[in-house]
């Protein structure tokens, strides 16, 4: 894939951000992790590996480990994540930059994640980024990714009207899927899996990390316009 797609201008009300691989890059720490919960469980850590991303602790626990899979434990093992690791995880490019646009604006957003709430605070925290007002975790729904409800869930938080336009920002194809699935746009990010497998979970557009989207304007109507540049977007059609 060549990233010359032309800069475009879409025009949104929302948006919902995952976090790994979108907001920060933690996957040292969470190679890390796994090792250790793999060895504890008994199961290879490199088959964790191969499908956890973008996806919840407990859902790989219910498949792996199911005596393990409880809220609790899911909780207290990713809470220490940031606490043995917080100097390995680091902020994708362009993250910082585009969630202060945001919020300068009074933009509504949020993050929508498979993590736990300690695991988004301890991050978030170790990074000094943004808390969202409005958070969907792991907590908040039955199933996660590539399960739409999480999604939905974050668009009902933000208050917009089922017509209104709202983008999610991911990486993983799971993510991708439940954002298509929950009505809304999308745009995939190429941080954590290949362009291929980004593609084939067809996002509307597609870039390299967020230094290709910035803020462009602001309408009286509350609705925000960015800009995808850098000629890292590909449309899929």
């Amino acid at each position: 894939m060549a990233y010359e797609a032309p800069p475009e201008t879409v025009t949104f009300h929302g948006f919902l951000f995952d976090m790994d691989g979108t907001i920060i890059d933690s996957t040292a720490a969470v190679v890390k992790h796994w090792h250790t919960i793999g060895n504890e469980i008994g199961v290879d850590p490199e088959v964790i590996l191969q499908t956890s991303h973008g996806r919840r602790s407990i859902d790989m626990l219910k498949l792996l480990a199911p005596e393990k899979a409880t809220l609790e434990y899911v909780r207290h093992m990713e809470a220490l994540l940031p606490q043995k690791y917080g100097n390995e995880a680091v902020e994708i490019p362009g993250a910082r930059a585009l969630l202060q646009q945001l919020i300068d604006a009074n933009a509504p957003w949020a993050i929508v994640t498979s993590g736990t709430e300690p695991l988004v605070h301890g991050w978030l925290s170790a990074l000094k980024l943004p808390l969202p007002e409005h958070l969907v975790t792991a907590e908040s729904v039955e199933n996660g990714k590539p399960d739409p409800t999480c999604y939905k869930l974050g668009w009902s938080r933000l208050g917009l009207p089922a017509d209104a336009e709202v983008l999610v920002l991911e990486d993983s194809p799971a993510g991708i899927k439940a954002g298509k699935d929950a009505g809304c746009k999308v745009l995939g990010l190429v941080t954590s899996h290949t362009w291929e497998q980004v593609a084939a979970a067809e996002p509307d557009w597609i870039v390299q990390d967020l230094s290709s989207v910035k803020m462009v304007a602001r309408g009286e109507d509350g609705r925000v316009t960015l800009q995808f540049s850098d000629g890292l977007i590909q449309k899929v059609e």
